[in-house]
């Protein structure tokens, strides 16, 4: 019995990263996929898409999920739903960095020169909305549309 039980856990320990890359993999497709939605606001309706952007509304979140745009030309930040980010508002993109130091606004920036429709990823540190504003892994996919860099992250 004692055989059959350690035969068990290692069968089971084998397939627990497995688990979790699964849920990162549904992670990152879901994020792609509120990109998509946001570049089909974007491209729709460029100040309502930003309006939604800024409440969350009408699946503008999805969990930890949420979109963040800014200016291709200046790096202007506009506003976006996670209240642990709203300091960055208004802000110059290419300016931000995460705790480790890592300029990762411009690798973003930079992410939104490329041609419409190239997705870009950029890995960095950023607290997830809500009460705790501890900074965790991120993942964030950018491309250009319009006028605007527009960007979905999820947490790793």
């Amino acid at each position: 019995m004692s055989k059959l039980l350690a035969v068990a856990a290692v069968l089971l320990a084998s397939t627990l990263p497995s688990v979790s890359m699964a849920a990162d993999v549904s992670q990152s497709e879901a994020a792609k996929a509120l990109l998509q939605k946001t570049v089909a606001a974007v491209a729709a309706d460029r100040a309502d898409a930003l309006s939604k952007i800024a409440s969350g509304a009408e699946g503008f979140t999805d969990g930890d999920l949420y979109p963040a745009c800014f200016s291709v030309a200046d790096g202007t930040i506009y506003p976006f739903a996670n209240p642990n980010g709203q300091a960055s508002v208004g802000q110059d993109m290419r300016s931000i960095k995460d705790v480790t130091g890592k300029l990762y606004g411009q690798e973003l920036f930079d992410g939104a020169q490329k041609p419409e429709g190239e997705v870009t990823e950029v890995r960095y540190v950023f607290p997830k909305p809500g009460d705790d504003a501890t900074p965790v892994a991120k993942v964030a996919f950018v491309t250009h549309v319009a006028d605007l860099g527009c960007l979905v992250g999820y947490y790793e």
